[in-house]
């Protein structure tokens, strides 16, 4: 987590003043309901929520308890203990250390999603808009680098609205299944506080309660939860690199857009980058490699130790704080890139009909030709384009064998590029629900 890929809104969940303020709001509910139960005198409550809620806890006072107690939690119990007084020993009643740090990483990594889906809402708005703006504007699909058949822009940037419009349901889902809390004490028994506290937690912070916690929130869940951040940096890459590709000199059909006054190189004056998108790629394996060691963290000894601690210390900021950055990024991209409609036919055009060889192919065998012999006759007629040696369509009608199945109107009617089009408005409404914007 640098501050050249982060956010402000972001980074202020995982500052330490955010942390020890849920802390202290995690143990000061405690506290309520144990006072609710009779064991702590509601007085005690009150006094522990009115002099913390008022205090701004001092980190490097913190900090310098914890070098001496080599605890952060006692470090962090301290300091409000030197803020609330004698009240103070009533806090923390029949609670473990990981009942603080697991329901307060919960608490952020729930804020956190909540900021990434509305990253998503975004991205999904500019995919949108851009499709519809292209939806009928043909350029040519390609398998394996190389040019197939025809499609639109706009379909291209449907499928990506598609993408991350599945990746937005995977993010509730990983919300719900990470939004939960553990008040159950050393082993998770409740063995010296009432279950009832933890409900009482879980409600006023928005949290389920965790049906099983050991001492710790089970890693599964934040397995799951992290492994769905790796998905969508892996939509963003593919989108990413969708659009250096189409940047490339030879094929120029889209770019990022190029300020005025901006540099593409210190060396050549003329050169316009996808410095975007290919952050975008190199920021999009960062936060893959989160992934495997949220994974590795699930295997902990028997009902805790303290081998995910160090892991979630880092991945838990700069996995969030990195996608939240990069969904951004790229919602900017694709709201401000720039389209070459008429590059995009020129290199349609490119291959001299190529892209039609299916349609006569089927029509071949529509009139009786098998389908190996068909393949046969469109096939060597095709090589010689590669070559540069004449045109699709005048090779077709020029072959004796093809005109004895289909006449030049017949052949001429196969080169029809709306025929590849006739189904868009129904991929849009699958995708959109409307084929009007």
């Amino acid at each position: 987590m640098i501050p050249r890929y982060s956010r402000p809104e972001m980074v202020a969940i995982w500052s330490p003043e955010t942390k020890f303020r849920i802390w202290f709001e995690i143990e000061a509910h405690a506290t309520t309901a144990l006072a609710n139960l009779g064991v702590v005198p509601k007085e005690a409550a009150e006094i522990v929520w009115k002099k913390g809620s008022e205090a701004t806890f001092d980190v490097e006072r913190i900090d310098a308890i914890e070098r001496e107690v080599k605890h952060d939690v006692i470090a962090f119990l301290t300091h409000l203990s030197e803020i609330v007084g004698p009240e103070a020993r009533f806090v923390h009643q029949g609670m473990t250390s990981s009942d603080v740090l697991d329901t307060c990483l919960n608490v952020q990594l729930v804020r956190a999603t909540d900021i990434l889906l509305a990253d998503i809402d975004a991205l999904l708005a500019a995919l949108r808009r851009r499709a519809f703006e292209y939806k009928l504007t043909p350029t040519i699909g390609r398998s394996h680098g190389i040019h197939a058949e025809p499609v639109t822009f706009g379909l291209k940037l449907a499928q990506a609205y598609a993408e991350f419009e599945r990746n937005r349901e995977r993010l509730v889902a990983a919300r719900r299944e990470i939004a939960t809390c553990a008040i159950s004490g050393a082993v998770g028994t409740f063995a010296n506080i009432d279950p009832s506290v933890e409900t009482y937690v879980a409600e006023k912070l928005g949290l389920e309660v965790e049906p099983v916690s050991t001492q710790v929130i089970p890693r599964d869940r934040h397995a799951a939860y992290f492994s769905t951040l790796a998905v969508i940096a892996s939509s963003i890459e593919r989108l990413a690199t969708e659009i250096r590709h189409l940047q490339r000199s030879e094929v120029y059909e889209a770019e990022e857009y190029f300020s005025e006054g901006q540099k593409g190189s210190s060396a050549m004056p003329h050169k316009r980058n996808p410095v975007l998108t290919e952050n975008l790629t190199g920021l999009a394996r960062v936060v893959r490699g989160y992934a495997v060691p949220a994974l590795e963290n699930v295997a902990l000894w028997h009902e805790r130790d303290i081998s995910h601690s160090s892991v979630e210390r880092v991945i838990g900021p700069d996995a969030t704080v990195t996608l939240d950055f990069a969904l951004a990024r790229l919602a900017n991209v694709i709201d401000k890139l720039v389209v070459y409609p008429a590059n995009m036919q020129a290199n349609l055009d490119k291959l001299g009909g190529l892209v039609h060889s299916q349609r006569v192919l089927l029509a071949l065998t529509q009139k009786g030709v098998s389908r190996e012999d068909a393949y046969r006759l469109v096939q060597r007629n095709a090589m010689p384009v590669w070559r540069g040696e004449g045109d699709f369509l005048t090779l077709l009608k020029n072959d004796k064998d093809v005109r004895a199945a289909l006449s030049e109107a017949e052949i001429e009617e196969n080169f029809d590029l709306g025929y590849h089009l006739k189904h868009v408005d129904t991929i849009f409404g699958r995708v959109f629900g409307s084929t009007e914007a």
